[in-house]
């Protein structure tokens, strides 16, 4: 009688899959870690070579101190969201020009623009030409 030996099944392992799967992994995180964003803020303020000139209606002067200055009078933090509530009241497309003293700490600067996103005005940070 002529017995055939059964095939015995392998144990074997095969790591090509797994590599892959690993490579593809390494690839997304090496990927998605690049799109995460960092808590510290790494701003450069801004210099213009355009002569664009934007209509000026309501103007905000800050310097270095935190002095703040509406249209050339000089007023506090407390009192500017009321006084460019009233101008913005008396002009219909009124738009904020926020020029900063340089060295300016900016968040003299982002306090104002949240005044200008709050009651939604538009706002313009000036710049200086570059020379």
């Amino acid at each position: 009688m002529g017995l055939k030996k059964r095939n015995k099944v392998s144990a074997e392992f095969s790591m090509s899959s797994l590599t892959d799967i690993i490579f593809l992994l390494l690839i997304f995180f090496m990927l998605t870690s690049t799109l995460v964003s960092q808590n510290a803020l790494n701003l450069k303020l801004p210099s213009s070579s355009s002569k664009t000139v934007a209509p000026q209606s309501i103007a905000v002067s800050i310097q270095k101190n935190g002095r703040y200055y509406l249209n050339g009078t000089r007023t506090s933090y407390a009192n500017l969201k009321t006084a460019i509530r009233n101008k913005a009241r008396s002009e219909p497309n009124a738009s904020i020009t926020i020029l900063s003293e340089l060295g300016t700490p900016i968040e003299y600067v982002v306090q104002v623009m949240d005044i200008a996103n709050q009651l939604k005005i538009s706002a313009i940070l000036a710049t200086e030409p570059v020379k």
